[in-house]
């Protein structure tokens, strides 16, 4: 048997080349990566509140006028540990559903918004549940 094993290898290694056989590895179940500690986040491009979906812009009215909204967790701190929007201090940032048509729950769509409660200083939009994100351009 050792015979076998050792020509079967002998074999592999000849056919591809090398001399090491690496076990093949079993898939990862996230495809999330940390940044690293020190890396500053990628540029946030630029979104016109007018492009976004019009639930974007009736929440954006809620969080001037303080709500009510719609959901318990809304204007609750956003701890951005996904490292995409500036690192900033604890409790800086706040989420608010943007509602979704037709969702059976809170869905994907968020407003993050940045210093003051009813007026921050950057307002942010992800429709992939905090993958990706725009800084909301209010005026346009």
């Amino acid at each position: 048997m050792r015979t076998l094993i050792a020509a079967v290898t002998l074999a592999t290694t000849a056919t591809l080349g090398s001399t090491a056989y690496a076990a093949p590895t079993a898939p990862t179940t996230s495809s999330y990566v940390a940044p690293h500690a020190g890396t500053a986040p990628a540029a946030i491009d630029t979104c016109a509140l007018s492009s976004l979906p019009s639930q974007a812009s009736d929440t954006l009215d809620l969080i001037h006028s303080g709500g009510p909204f719609p959901y318990r967790q809304d204007g609750t701190v956003f701890s951005n540990r996904e490292g995409i929007l500036p690192s900033e201090s604890s409790g800086y940032y706040h989420e608010y559903t943007v509602i979704t048509p037709g969702s059976p729950d809170r869905g994907a769509r968020r407003l993050i918004g940045g210093g003051a409660k009813t007026t921050p200083e950057h307002v942010y939009y992800t429709s992939d549940h905090y993958a990706s994100f725009c800084e909301v351009d209010e005026n346009s």
